[in-house]
């Protein structure tokens, strides 16, 4: 390869050498330096100046593991298998899915042995295989609910219809089979009444005159009182004639257990207000009203009041029938008073409420029974919810003796008459044994005494109060108990504390 020289245009050649000597020594040496990849890896210059240096590569050092807590590791121990496997926990696993394929065989028969046909001998199959329920559905939530759905409960609702010398017998088995069936299981509850046993439990309670009346008759009553507990059953049981067999299972049971069932049952049946006429034409306002009375067993009495409360909220007829009940507000008034009962005292109090609301009549039956004192004890020394019912008891029975004064006010003829305390009669023929016009304090009882004391401080606070706000001059401000009766002899109304 040639260069053309300067001289070219006097017309003669020189060859001059693209690289010189030097230039391609170096050239050499810096590819051998450069490993060969001088000439391509630098941009065409074939150059290694501004290149960092080769060095050969080294291993960096492996990262060490952190240590591990001992219960991480106890945890990730727990969690891994086993790589060599432990007899022992096998076996028990085999052993307990063996028992769990077992019983299921167990619960098959005896399911099959329920649904066999009829016969003596197969009508004696069935009532040991109805046992068989009733002991392994008594205790275990899973044998209920498996028994249920492999077809148990047809067949025992079947036997209810069962004739026949030992009908009893079957009878009995099966009422105790569902009633453990139906505990704790409301698809079960629903299932029994969808069955038609409802309607089967009355025929025999009805029909049933032997030796075995009793325990039938217990038995469908503690039926009906687990069948209640759901609300879709409450309406079907109201409605088909169970609250008459009950009432009568309450007031004439013959063991205390199934006079409790029945009472049970026939309040989760008053929870349902569709039920109300039903329970009202059994007469159970009176019953319930009684049993109150009667005061033996508080937890009747709170249970007879709560079925009371849900009767005088369900309708009209509900109150009236609670109201002309014999003795009625009389015994609600005495319940008030059962300081140890402070259930009973809030329910009595809620349904002396809505009676004092809706009847005149009713209102002046408490006043007669003395309902003041006891509801103004109730408000002092009550639990939070009776003091609020006392008192507003109190207030309609203060605006309904404001109506009365009002009106006995304008038939005078506008002269204010003057209203006193109740008078109490004198302990010598009748008469009314008065110290400066009020009856004396010894033929009173130590309740009403301390009653009129608390009147006598409010009316002393209030008219002091009075005083002050009116500003009156210091002359005219009473200044002793006996100017301040004075002052007070011609009111109209008395404030009662609340």
């Amino acid at each position: 390869m040639v260069a053309r020289c300067a001289h070219a245009d006097a017309g003669w050649f020189r060859l001059w050498p693209i690289f010189s000597v030097g230039a391609l020594r170096r050239k050499v040496l810096e590819v051998l330096t450069c490993g060969g990849g001088g000439v391509a890896g630098d941009g065409g210059g074939g150059s290694c100046r501004g290149r960092t240096a080769y060095r050969s590569p080294q291993r960096m050092p492996r990262p060490q593991p952190r240590p591990r807590s001992d219960r991480l590791a106890e945890l990730l121990r727990a969690e891994e298998p086993s790589d060599c496997g432990d007899g022992d926990d096998e076996g028990e696993v085999d052993a307990a899915a063996a028992r769990k394929v077992e019983a299921l065989e167990e619960l098959k028969g005896v399911v099959g042995a329920l649904q066999e046909g009829v016969g003596d001998e197969a009508c004696m199959s069935r009532v040991e295989a109805a046992m068989a329920v009733r002991r392994k559905a008594k205790d275990d939530a899973a044998a209920r609910e498996m028994l249920a759905m492999l077809g148990a409960i047809p067949p025992l609702v079947s036997m209810l219809d069962e004739d026949g010398d030992d009908w009893e017998e079957v009878a009995a088995a099966a009422l105790y089979a569902l009633l453990n069936l139906g505990i704790g299981n409301d698809t079960n509850k629903a299932a029994i009444v969808q069955a038609g046993a409802v309607h089967k439990m009355l025929r025999i309670a009805e029909g049933g005159g032997g030796a075995s009346a009793a325990a039938l008759t217990e038995a469908v009553v503690a039926n009906f009182l687990c069948l209640s507990a759901l609300d879709a059953n409450k309406l079907v049981i109201g409605a088909s004639g169970a609250a008459p067999f009950l009432l009568r299972a309450f007031q004439g049971a013959a063991t205390e257990q199934a006079r409790h069932d029945a009472l049970r049952a026939l309040l989760n049946l008053s929870i349902a207000a569709a039920n109300a006429p039903h329970l009202l034409a059994a007469r159970l306002a009176p019953a319930l009203v009684a049993a109150v009375g009667d005061g033996d067993d508080a937890t009747v009495a709170d249970r007879a009041l709560a079925a009371l409360c849900n009767l005088v909220a369900a309708c009209p007829e509900g109150r009236r029938a609670v109201s002309r009940a014999p003795d009625a507000v009389p015994c609600l008034v005495d319940v008030l008073n059962w300081a140890d009962e402070s259930g009973c005292q809030e329910k009595a109090a809620y349904v002396l409420m809505v009676l004092a609301h809706w009847s005149y009549g009713d209102r002046a039956a408490m006043a007669e029974a003395g309902a003041t004192s006891a509801l103004l004890e109730l408000t002092l020394v009550g639990t939070a919810l009776a003091q609020k019912r006392a008192s507003r008891i109190l207030e309609i029975l203060r605006a309904d003796k404001g109506k009365q004064v009002a009106g006995d006010d304008t038939a005078s003829g506008g002269v204010v008459a003057t209203v006193s305390a109740p008078q109490e009669r004198g302990c010598r023929g009748g008469e009314e044994a008065a110290v400066d016009g009020e009856p004396a304090d010894a033929c009173m009882s130590a309740e009403k005494r301390a009653v009129r004391q608390l009147v006598q401080q409010s009316l002393q606070s209030n008219m002091r109060r009075i005083v002050r706000r009116a500003r009156l001059p210091q002359d005219l401000a009473p200044a002793s108990a006996e100017s301040l009766k004075a002052l007070t002899a011609s009111s109209t109304s008395k404030s009662l504390p609340f």
